[in-house]
């Protein structure tokens, strides 16, 4: 249909439809152009996600660094890790986590002694295709214990304080009269030092006898040899250990591993280097144990 004007213009209809039709494509056009410019943005929003960028970064901290290769072994299971030579015992306790779940609070980490955490591997002389031994305890199995060493512990401590010094009871003085035994290994007093690769040996049992003690990491045992027998204790049932200096020769200790609940269960042990006797109680007891 069309109009006429009184100057004979026609205006059609179809001009006015045709005006609507071309803003309507605009309007498309414009919707279909922010469509496109919102997928490229959940496209680059997926492509450079926090996550994704910090695997990427996670996966390039370790590149270029000198890697050790390690055979961990925890609760008779094992797994091979590899590591920065460089990391610190602690990192080393994060790895353990992830692959055993046991939290680091609760792991004990042997490689020639208790591993410390505030060192490198390199610092430790730790070498490609060692044995790292674990040694720990979940929650539930800490909880499912009976009888709290701590309690026991704090119990023998209380009594200990009640009597005289342990050197001068009369069931030590029969053995510290005895004198310093010829075959003693040095001691370094005021010293802390890890345990050696050997025996600890020289030294007196309470009833005079030699006695030497072997720490099998790998077994959580502690050897306790005489020229008679050797027995084997595992680390986990000793409730505690005390110590003492021995007077005149504070250079040496006397200690004793309480393997019950009572102290009728002490295995005494006479002139022990001083520099050792810190670790022994590291090793046997642990530093994460909370029971």
């Amino acid at each position: 249909m069309f109009l006429f004007t009184p100057t004979g213009n026609e205006v059609g209809m179809e001009t006015e439809v045709n005006l609507k039709e071309s803003d309507a494509l605009c309007d498309d056009a414009s919707a279909v152009d922010a469509a496109e410019i919102d997928q490229a943005s959940v496209t680059d929003g997926e492509n450079s996600s926090p996550q994704a960028s910090a695997l990427s970064n996670g996966e390039d901290s370790e590149e270029g660094q000198e890697m050790v290769e390690l055979k961990i072994i925890w609760n008779k299971n094992k797994y091979d890790l590899k590591i920065p030579l460089d990391g610190t015992g602690a990192k080393l306790k994060e790895k353990i986590h992830t692959l055993t779940g046991l939290p680091p609070a609760m792991q004990k980490v042997m490689y020639k002694g208790l591993l410390p955490e505030d060192k490198t591997l390199r610092e430790i002389k730790v070498t490609n295709g060692a044995k790292i031994m674990v040694v720990g305890s979940t929650i539930n199995d800490v909880l499912a214990v009976n009888t709290p060493k701590e309690v026991i512990q704090q119990e023998v401590k209380a009594e200990e304080n009640k009597k005289e010094p342990l050197c001068r009871q009369k069931q030590h003085r029969k053995v510290l009269d005895k004198g310093k035994p010829e075959d003693i290994m040095p001691s370094i007093k005021g010293a802390k030092e890890r345990l050696p690769t050997v025996p600890l040996s020289g030294m007196y049992n309470k009833s005079g006898g030699k006695v030497r003690l072997t720490f099998k990491l790998e077994q959580d045992q502690l050897w306790i040899g005489t020229k008679e027998r050797t027995e084997k204790i595992p680390m986990g049932s000793i409730k505690n250990v005390v110590t003492e200096p021995i007077e005149g020769h504070e250079d040496y200790h006397m200690m004793a591993f309480q393997l019950g609940p009572t102290e009728a269960s002490q295995y005494w042990v006479y002139w022990v280097p001083a520099q050792y006797v810190d670790a022994i109680k590291d090793t046997v007891l642990g530093k994460w144990q909370y029971f």
